[in-house]
C-alpha cells in the first residue's frame, strides 16, 4: 500500500535532533542553595532526549560556564553523560562527511568507535564561556577547551574549533537518515580580535560545500 501525502514524513527518514545550547554547567556550584541547578537542568535535558527518544543531543555552545571547569563539574558532567548516553540502542542514522575533517581529535565520530556502546550521540561546539585557551599561553602547547576532555573520553563528538590564525574554513558534519540528509555548520566562538582579522581579504571564514 502506497503512502498518502497526508501520512506525513516516514519515521525512517525523520531525524529527530533535540537542541539545547548555554547549559553553564559549574554555574554557582558553591551555592549552598543553587550549586547543583546545572547539573539538575542538564539532566533534564538528557532525560528529555532519551523519552522523545532523539536521534542525536546538539548543543549550541556554553556547556560549561567557565572554560576551566572545577573538578567537581567535570565529574558530574562526565557521570551524567555516562549514565544516560551510553547503551546498547541503535543508533539510526549515519555521518557521511570526511570524519578525520569534522572530528579532528580522533578522527571518528564516537558510536562508530568499536570500542564504545553509544545510544545518544551528543554533537557540540563551544560558546564564549568554554572556549579553548592554553596552559601558560604561548605557542608550545595545544589549544583544548573541557570539551576537549569529553570528547577523548568518547561521550561528545565536539566540532567547529578552529586553531587558524588566518582563513578559517567551516566544514559541514553531513548527517543521513533513510531520505533524509541534514548538514550541520558548526563554528565554536572566536575572540573579537580573530574575527577582526577575518574581515581582511586574505584571512575570513570559508563556509565549504556539502
Amino acid at each position: 500500500m502506497s503512502q498518502s501525502q497526508d501520512d506525513g514524513p516516514r519515521e525512517s527518514d525523520t531525524l529527530r535532533v533535540l537542541l539545547s545550547t548555554d547549559n553553564h554547567l559549574g554555574y554557582a556550584e558553591k551555592d549552598p542553595v543553587r550549586g547543583n541547578d546545572s547539573f539538575r537542568s542538564f539532566r533534564e535535558i538528557l532525560q528529555l532526549a532519551q523519552r522523545e527518544r532523539v536521534d542525536l543531543l546538539l548543543l549550541g555552545g556554553d556547556l560549561f560556564h567557565d572554560n576551566k571547569p572545577s573538578r567537581r563539574t567535570m565529574y558530574e558532567t562526565m557521570r551524567l553523560l555516562r549514565n544516560h548516553c551510553m547503551g546498547d540502542g541503535a543508533v539510526n542514522f549515519q555521518v557521511v562527511s570526511d570524519q578525520s575533517v569534522n572530528f579532528p581529535n580522533f578522527g571518528v565520530v564516537n558510536f562508530e568507535d568499536p570500542n564504545y556502546n553509544v545510544e545518544l550521540p551528543i554533537f557540540s561546539i563551544h560558546g564564549n564561556h568554554d572556549d579553548p585557551a592554553r596552559e601558560g599561553g604561548g605557542d608550545v602547547t595545544q589549544s583544548l577547551a573541557a570539551l576537549d576532555l569529553l570528547s577523548a573520553a568518547n561521550l561528545v563528538n565536539y566540532f567547529g574549533k578552529s586553531d587558524k590564525v588566518d582563513a578559517v574554513e567551516v566544514f559541514p558534519v553531513l548527517l543521513t537518515k533513510g531520505n533524509t540528509r541534514v548538514a550541520i555548520y558548526g563554528l565554536g566562538n572566536m575572540r573579537d580580535e580573530r574575527i577582526e582579522m577575518t574581515k581582511d581579504e586574505e584571512a575570513k571564514i570559508v563556509y565549504r560545500k556539502a
